[in-house]
């Protein structure tokens, strides 16, 4: 009927635009990987331009200030690692998600490379590792209050957030930081004087999420979430605090130093 062959036309017009434009043809989506994003540039927002407005800010304001923090660091006391990982919205699945063994076996050819090969070495050296889980939180939207904890959300414009623990329900499927590992980070951003607000995600019963930190720390490493607060989060255009990537990347590049 009309409306098929109108489809038809439509479809065929793109791909004739494609074609001319990239060389790609209809069977090389077969093998694509596509990300349809807003077409609008990230810019900045405010009355004083102190925020930044633009997509994918959920965890591209993490990667990048933690990228440029360990490409800052000379001397770590320790080995210092950026890792990157993906999928983390569908379970962090995959050779590329933080599910996979990627990491361990990167950990375990640094340990061959070093020549040190003892039983239960690899075990060990994830029980004396500690780790920021670079990660946004949800910070209080004024205009969506009733979802949000007010004593102990994250606050735009009041420095980067700690998460002792996230998960839904309270702390159901979460990575709860022990004690000693939230002092020892307090104490680094103090000392540095960096501004940090402690937050949950959301009420219990509410609001809730969840992150890559239990992966690790069901390993053995010592993991706190540490991050952004995100105003529309996973929206097309995330709103953040200028001051907040700051000392996001401030805290990353105290943590990689020490």
């Amino acid at each position: 009927d009309n409306g098929e062959e109108e489809k038809d036309a439509v479809k065929l017009n793109i791909l004739r635009i494609l074609n001319k434009k990239y060389g790609i043809t209809e069977e090389d989506f077969i093998s694509s990987e596509l990300e349809i994003v807003p077409a609008f540039k990230a810019r900045s927002a405010g009355f004083d331009e102190s925020m930044v407005a633009g997509y994918g800010q959920d965890d591209k304001v993490c990667v990048y200030t933690s990228l440029r923090a360990i490409l800052n660091v000379n001397n770590p006391k320790r080995t210092a690692i950026c890792l990157f990982s993906d999928k983390e919205e569908i379970g962090s699945m995959g050779n590329t998600g933080m599910e996979s063994n990627v990491f361990a076996t990167f950990v375990a050819e640094l340990l061959n490379k070093l020549g040190i090969n003892r039983p239960n070495l690899l075990d060990k050296v994830f029980c004396n590792s500690k780790m920021l889980s670079a990660d946004v939180d949800a910070g209080v939207d004024p205009l969506y209050s009733d979802v949000s904890d007010m004593d102990n959300g994250g606050f735009m414009g009041h420095g980067m957030s700690l998460n002792k623990y996230t998960g839904s329900g309270g702390k159901y499927n979460a990575s709860d930081a022990n004690a000693e590992f939230v002092s020892e980070i307090r104490t680094l951003f103090n000392n540095n004087n960096i501004k940090f607000q402690i937050t949950e995600l959301g009420k219990v019963d509410v609001g809730g999420g969840g992150t890559i930190a239990y992966i690790l720390a069901n390993r053995g490493v010592d993991v706190i979430d540490c991050g952004v607060p995100v105003l529309s989060m996973h929206s097309p255009y995330e709103l953040t605090s200028k001051y907040d990537i700051y000392t996001a990347y401030r805290g990353y590049l105290a943590f990689f130093n020490n």
